[in-house]
């Protein structure tokens, strides 16, 4: 009697679970994963879930795989805590010229270190196109390249954690950070918590995770393209900074800046955020946001042990300075409030 095959998932068992119920995250680890690349993102209004070309190994050729299946997000339980496990919270800045940096700088100086320091030897992060402010996942080996990309990206309709294939199959690097919101940290957390075989590369590679602070994240179609520039005829050229502090604050080139409340902002954030609850990433080796620390500093949320080394390292090299008081209320308050999702 011929050997049972083991029953594995496929992507069409992320489909149905995911993809066709709007939970889908957007954070690209399927893509990264996919031994066959037969998943990938599409750009413009059809972007709230992957593709499929149709070759999955496991789907037509009855292959046992369910990476991508393995490694997303949304098929766990979201989690119900506002802060999390932590060595230490405290605010730093980087104590160097950042032209634009976000808050302290502090992510920029940590990772900047950690190239230079050579505790990584590759960051796998979000940029963009200065003129469009399109985002573009991007590997990073430089730290002269790293602080001139610095900058958070709110707007989005790249998935970060499939450049992680680029870094980890085509590059072959073996000391690698990523930074990104909580869903791609949670997404990477599993795969480094994962004993699939066709992980394991990633797991093996990834050496520290920083998480942002995120309320949700907007299409890009929809916000830069749709809203700021058809309804506040704000050119892209011209923004120099993008925040968001439980509103979104654009700030142009002249000093001149916009305030626009969340709430007209509906139409354009991303499905999948409607149902996370995670705002400080839980799951990160330190979490990192403008709120909470004075201003000129970024608030720290260091996890484990991995994050503390590194933050020493920056603060050794005289690369960031870390002290200040941080004020957890805010902090807590719009944790609370995306905790809030949970019940609804």
């Amino acid at each position: 009697m011929a050997e049972k095959k083991p029953i594995s998932k496929t992507y069409l068992d992320l489909k149905s679970k995911v993809w066709d119920t709007g939970l889908c995250s957007g954070c690209g680890a399927c893509i990264a994963v996919c031994p066959a690349d037969a998943l990938y993102f599409e750009t413009g209004g059809d972007s709230a879930t992957p593709k499929s070309n149709g070759y999955c190994k496991a789907a037509v050729d009855d292959v046992p795989c369910g990476a991508c299946y393995e490694v997303c997000p949304r098929l766990d339980e979201q989690p119900s805590s506002l802060l999390g496990d932590y060595l230490e919270i405290t605010a730093g800045k980087a104590e160097f010229d950042i032209p634009r940096k976000q808050s302290g700088g502090a992510v920029t100086a940590i990772l900047a270190n950690a190239l230079d320091t050579g505790l990584v030897d590759a960051v796998v992060t979000v940029t963009e196109d200065p003129w469009t402010l399109k985002p573009h996942s991007m590997v990073i080996t430089r730290s002269e390249a790293l602080i001139g990309q610095a900058g958070s990206r709110y707007n989005w309709w790249v998935p970060l954690v499939s450049a992680l294939k680029e870094a980890v199959v085509t590059r072959k690097y073996r000391n690698i950070a990523v930074v990104g919101v909580p869903c791609v940290v949670q997404a990477v957390r599993k795969m480094l918590e994962s004993d699939h075989q066709l992980v394991s590369p990633y797991k093996k590679s990834i050496r520290f995770v920083l998480g942002l602070f995120c309320t949700e994240s907007f299409d890009y179609e929809k916000l830069i393209a749709g809203k700021l520039k058809s309804e506040y005829a704000l050119e892209p050229m011209k923004v120099c900074r993008i925040d968001v502090k439980g509103k979104l604050e654009i700030t142009l080139d002249n000093g001149t800046q916009y305030v626009i409340p969340l709430a007209e902002l509906e139409d354009t954030v991303r499905p999948g955020c409607h149902v996370c609850t995670d705002f400080t990433a839980l799951k990160a080796d330190i979490s990192a946001g403008a709120v909470g620390s004075p201003d000129g500093y970024t608030t720290l949320i260091v996890r484990t042990l991995v994050g503390q080394h590194l933050l020493e390292s920056a603060v050794a090299s005289g690369k960031l300075s870390v002290g200040g008081e941080v004020s957890l209320g805010i902090i807590e308050k719009l944790a609370t409030k995306k905790l809030e999702r949970k019940q609804k």
